[in-house]
């Protein structure tokens, strides 16, 4: 009989036994994640606190929170608000409408869409909340998050980043409260609303990417500021008026110089005002005006409030500018969006000095407060200047800018003595921030310097390329593109003139061009 013998491995002494031995439950099962506990944890923590809520009585708040709740159905009660904003006629309370409105727009499909669908969350059983609170029809979709609670965040945070704080506030709270409100009425667990709120506040947040919000109002340095005695009822004041510039409103609302006017009048009563009537010399009658004025004051575009810096400058007056025409991008600068904001910086009593821009020919020299430019930025104007009067300066513009960057053409320039061929240039009295074809806010008034932006090409222009990057305002994607700050800039042509746009008024200069700064030459009335 033969016996198979088994050949055991060698192992260490015990091994068999080690082998051999029963091994624990324990080790047989699987490891335990830790998600599903916590998950439950925070589940029953959820549905304690909406217990809580729903029996808790707060006298006062039972009939409004749910007709507050009902009201923010589908964003009614944000843009309602968002309009009533816009006709506000600040361009800060405009910019918040429309990026709270953006923050909803991109909030509300990523919490609709995504969210709920993502995470089927059942609603709250309302057993515990009063029948008179409970909404006059439950909801049927999933409870996680709460779309409510995401629009009313998106909202109050895109307010937040552009309107001042007594705007913002109210807006936050009532945000705050319609969100407290969904939880109150029982259609969502607290989980819910907190989601909803962090959804919306990045989702209003995020448009900072795209869109950067306004920076605080341009400043004065040290040094650049002096008190002056001012008249509560405006004696010693000469506002010139532009009845032209701006919207000139219709038989039923005054247009913006035409409320501009009604506030001075009612502000300052004792002050003089000049009308100007479209055959004025508007040169002449400021000049006129600022000869026999302690304070000049200016209510019209960046194209008057040029003229009024010049008289102001010549007979060494204090300007004090009134917005009233369409883009004001003077006075929005260092922080006077309104009328209402000029006749505060007037009461205030502080002058500010800043810097005048200078374009200066071998017969004459032309100032700017805001901006020159050259190339196809001229034709853009004119062609602008055309078209505002059948549809509106806004609409003219981007007319302008698409038709002009199809067809226009180099200009051959020495530059600083090198040769180019510049397609767009841009020139700003001191630097600006932001970037992009045109640049609208600068942190300084008073810091001495050009702010030059350049696009140079070669024979081929790339448009369509071209007029996206205008219209987005991102210059700096286009090919050929320069920048740099300087003290001066001179500029040749040898086709014997070149074309320049100051503050939107268009002009021809011959023989050599110079760029430079008068610093910290013009007074204004400054904000407090």
């Amino acid at each position: 009989m033969r016996v198979n013998h088994s050949r055991v491995p060698a192992g260490p002494p015990g091994a068999a036994h080690a082998a051999s031995r029963p091994v624990p439950a324990a080790e047989h099962r699987p490891r335990r994640h830790r998600w599903p506990w916590v998950l439950r944890r925070l589940g029953r923590a959820d549905r304690w606190a909406f217990d809580r809520v729903a029996a808790a009585h707060l006298p006062g708040l039972e009939y409004v929170l749910p007709r507050l709740s009902r009201f923010a159905d589908n964003g009614v009660l944000w843009f309602t608000t968002a309009g009533v904003l816009g006709l506000a006629g600040r361009p800060a309370l405009r910019r918040a409408a429309l990026r709270g409105s953006i923050g909803i727009a991109v909030a509300s499909p990523a919490v609709n869409i995504i969210g709920k669908h993502a995470f089927r969350r059942k609603r709250p059983v309302v057993d515990l909340v009063p029948p008179m609170r409970i909404r006059w029809k439950l909801p049927t979709s999933h409870a996680f998050p709460s779309g409510h609670s995401a629009s009313a965040a998106a909202f109050a945070t895109g307010v937040a980043l552009e309107a001042p704080a007594a705007v913002a506030a109210p807006v936050a709270a009532t945000a705050a409260a319609v969100a407290f409100a969904r939880v109150y009425t029982g259609a969502h667990y607290p989980g819910d609303v907190l989601a909803g709120i962090g959804i919306g506040a990045l989702a209003a947040a995020g448009t900072r990417l795209v869109w950067p919000p306004r920076p605080p109002a341009a400043r004065i340095g040290p040094g650049g500021v002096e008190d002056v005695r001012v008249d509560a009822e405006g004696r010693g004041v000469v506002a010139v008026v532009n009845t032209e510039s701006g919207d000139r409103g219709s038989e039923v609302l005054p247009g913006a110089a035409g409320m501009a006017v009604d506030v001075l009048e009612r502000e300052l009563p004792a002050a003089e005002i000049v009308r100007l009537e479209p055959d004025d010399d508007v040169d002449k009658v400021l000049g006129e005006a600022a000869a026999r004025a302690e304070v000049l004051a200016v209510v019209g575009g960046d194209g008057t409030v040029n003229a009024g810096a010049r008289a102001a400058l010549a007979h060494d007056v204090p300007l004090l500018t009134v917005p009233g025409g369409t883009f004001d991008h003077f006075a929005r600068a260092y922080g006077i969006e309104s009328p209402a904001d000029a006749i505060a910086a007037y009461r205030n009593g502080r002058l500010g000095r800043v810097d005048v821009g200078s374009v200066q020919g071998p017969d004459e020299e032309q100032l700017f407060l805001n901006t020159a430019s050259f190339g196809a930025y001229t034709e853009i104007v004119d062609r602008r200047a055309r078209l505002e009067r059948r549809i509106g300066k806004w609409p003219a513009l981007a007319v302008a800018a698409v038709r002009t960057l199809r067809r226009s053409r180099p200009v051959e320039l020495d530059v600083d003595g090198h040769r180019r061929r510049v397609w767009l240039a841009f020139v700003g009295n001191c630097a600006y921030g932001s970037p992009g074809a045109a640049p609208s806010w600068r942190r300084r008034l008073d810091d001495g310097r050009l702010d030059v932006r350049m696009v140079t090409t070669g024979r081929r222009v790339p448009r369509a390329r071209a007029v996206a990057a205008v219209l987005a305002g991102h210059l700096p994607l286009m090919p050929g593109y320069r920048a740099w700050r300087a003290a001066g800039l001179e500029l040749w042509s040898p086709a014997g003139g070149l074309r320049v746009a100051r503050d939107g008024e268009v002009s021809t200069m011959a023989g050599t061009v110079r760029f430079g700064k008068h610093p910290r030459a013009l007074a204004v009335f400054c904000p407090a």
